[in-house]
C-alpha cells in the first residue's frame, strides 16, 4: 500500500484528501491519503521515518517557502517562483521539489480570460502569490503585489486608491483569508471600486463562495474560486508521483 499526504498548519479545510481518496476508490486503487497537520516544517523528516511508505507529498500553507531547505533537489521553475507545493519521495529516499501551482493558476485563469487589459493586483506574499506572479510575468501582465507590510516590492492596502483599482482588473487573493471557518473574512481592499470589468480570482475554493467573492459578485465582477486550481494542480501532482 502506497501512501500520499498533506503537510500543512489547521487542514480542517482542505479537499485534497477528498480529492485523492476519490481518485483512488474510482481507480480501484488500494493507496491512501493523509493530513499531517503540523507546527514546525522540520517534524517533516519525523513523518518520513514513522510513515515509511509515503511516495509523495502536497505542501500547502504556511510551509511551501520553509520546505525548500529540506529537499534534496528542487525542480527548475520551482526554483524560479520560489515555492514547493509538491515533494516526490525517490526510490534512494532523496525528496524532490516541485510547484504545480503555477499550472493549476494558468489552466484555471484561462476561464476568465480575456480582460480589458492586462493589469492586476495580487493580494498576499505567501508561496501561493509567488505561482501566481510567475504565470503573470509569463502572460506579460503587469502586476501590483499588495500586502500588509510596506516593502521595495510591495504596496500595502491602506495604499490602494480608486485609481489602482479601477486600472488593474484582475484581483488575486492569495491569503488564506476567507477560508473556512473563518468565512467572514475578507482582504482588505476597496470594494466600492470594483466594476463589471474586474475579475475576482480567490485561490481560497472552502467556502465555494468566499466573502471576497461575494463582494466582488455584487459589483458586478467576473469571479472564480480556487477549486479549479485545486484539481488541475492535483493532477499535476500525481503524474509527478507516478513518473
Amino acid at each position: 500500500m502506497t501512501k500520499y499526504g498533506l503537510i500543512g498548519r489547521n487542514l480542517g479545510y482542505s479537499f485534497s484528501k477528498t480529492f485523492f481518496t476519490a481518485k483512488f476508490e474510482q481507480e480501484k486503487r488500494k493507496d491512501t491519503y493523509h493530513n499531517f497537520d503540523i507546527e514546525d516544517i522540520n517534524m517533516l523528516s519525523q513523518i518520513l521515518k514513522e510513515q515509511k511508505d509515503i511516495k509523495g507529498l502536497n505542501i500547502t500553507n504556511p510551509y511551501k517557502v520553509t520546505v525548500m531547505p529540506l529537499l534534496d533537489r528542487i525542480d527548475k521553475e520551482a526554483q524560479k517562483i520560489g515555492a514547493v507545493n509538491t515533494v516526490k519521495v525517490l526510490k534512494d529516499g532523496r525528496l524532490a521539489g516541485y510547484n504545480t501551482d503555477h499550472y493549476g493558476f494558468a489552466r484555471s485563469l484561462a476561464d476568465v480570460l480575456p480582460l480589458e487589459e492586462k493589469t492586476a493586483l495580487i493580494l498576499g506574499t505567501g508561496g501561493a502569490s509567488k505561482a501566481v506572479g510567475y504565470v503573470l510575468d509569463a502572460m506579460d501582465f503587469e502586476y501590483l503585489i499588495i500586502s500588509r507590510d510596506k516593502s521595495e516590492e510591495t504596496l500595502t492596502y491602506d495604499e490602494l486608491t480608486r485609481e489602482i483599482m479601477e486600472k488593474h482588473f484582475l484581483i488575486v487573493n492569495c491569503t488564506p483569508l476567507g477560508t473556512f471557518p473563518n468565512i467572514e473574512e475578507c482582504p482588505d481592499i476597496p470594494y466600492q471600486h470594483i466594476t463589471e470589468k474586474h475579475v475576482c480570482f480567490d485561490l481560497v475554493y472552502n467556502p465555494r463562495e468566499t466573502e471576497f467573492i461575494k463582494r466582488g459578485f455584487a459589483k458586478g465582477a467576473r469571479v472564480s474560486n480556487g477549486l479549479k486550481m485545486l484539481e488541475y494542480q492535483a493532477i499535476k501532482a500525481w503524474n509527478i508521483w507516478k513518473s
